[in-house]
């Protein structure tokens, strides 16, 4: 039977929360919990604790959120005088200095939401899917100086459903990488793991969304355009312009019908746009700057659209 490992967990997104959870209920000692500091939310701007601090205050663990890491000599010094087995980093959101990546015997342990090395970056799941995949995962890694370049230790496949998106899919990522990175803490004490080096030749980057990512490119085709608009759930979602207005589209499909690029076309209730590659999509729901969100059909009368309307 394994020994429990003496841990320092960094982490602070709700992805995080389940493998924290998860190294609890496996008997690890979690000597810290690293985690951003609170941060102003909602109208009243009030500080709100990161979802990891939330989770680790209700296990009763020690938590420290200070501003940088890197040439922080009081965080350095306490977290050598913990001398950690290993350190687990899930979505903490600061790079990691060599200091720490020297620190543990067991090195830095990653719980990253792709199948590595595929979309590396801040935002693996979102661009996963807004690239069409109908497979993704997790990987366990150890982290290196570089961007999500280090040796994989274990990895797992999640496949990806036609109408999934990515608030559906993070959920079942971050249970399934909880398991995986307690399986892979298992399997380093047992010795059992051969890290592996990442093929850099077949990397792609998932760098953190913008808001001009949702801005719709009708250019592309209908796929295209659902796809990317499953993929940036809940932000920056998807939008055009209408009338000069900012016009949020919020459910479409594609269907097997064509129209010119860019130009609406309204069949009684229903109202297609032309998208590249001779396709187009059906608006099924969508938000005008300032106003409430409406069913195409509401979209069409209320706003008497004329024959050869456009979008962009």
């Amino acid at each position: 039977m394994n020994q429990s490992l003496h841990l320092v967990f960094c982490g602070t997104p709700q992805f995080a929360v389940p493998a924290l959870e998860a190294l609890a209920a496996a008997r690890h000692r979690i000597a810290l919990v690293v985690t951003q500091p609170d941060r102003p939310k909602g109208r009243g701007l009030e500080l709100v604790a990161s979802p990891v601090k939330q989770a680790a205050v209700k296990l009763n663990l020690p938590v420290t959120q200070p501003d940088k890491i890197k040439a922080n000599e009081e965080f350095r010094a306490q977290l050598a005088a913990i001398k950690p087995d290993a350190i687990i980093v899930v979505g903490y959101g600061r790079i990691i200095p060599q200091w720490m990546l020297d620190l543990a015997p067991l090195g830095n342990i990653n719980l990253h939401a792709s199948l590595l090395p595929k979309y590396r970056g801040a935002a693996p799941i979102q661009w996963a899917i807004a690239s069409g995949e109908t497979v993704t995962g997790n990987t366990t890694m150890r982290i290196d100086a570089g961007l999500d370049t280090g040796d994989i230790l274990l990895q797992r496949e999640l496949a990806i459903a036609p109408d999934d998106t990515a608030v559906t899919v993070a959920p079942r990522l971050a249970a399934m990488g909880a398991q995986l990175l307690v399986e892979t803490l298992r399997s380093l004490q047992a010795g059992s793991i051969t890290p592996r080096k990442q093929d850099h030749a077949h990397a792609t980057l998932a760098p953190i969304l913008r808001k001009e990512d949702g801005l719709i490119d009708l250019s592309r085709s209908a796929q295209e355009i659902v796809n990317r608009m499953r993929g940036f759930q809940p932000w920056p979602g998807a939008y055009t312009k209408f009338r000069g207005k900012n016009l949020q589209i919020l459910n479409v499909k594609a269907v097997a019908e064509s129209a010119r690029q860019g130009e609406l076309v309204v069949n009684r209730d229903r109202m297609l746009v032309g998208c590249g590659h001779d396709t187009a999509l059906e608006v099924i729901e969508v938000q005008l700057e300032g106003k409430k969100r409406s069913l195409a059909r509401d979209f069409i009368h209320g706003y008497r659209l004329a024959a050869g309307e456009k979008l962009g």
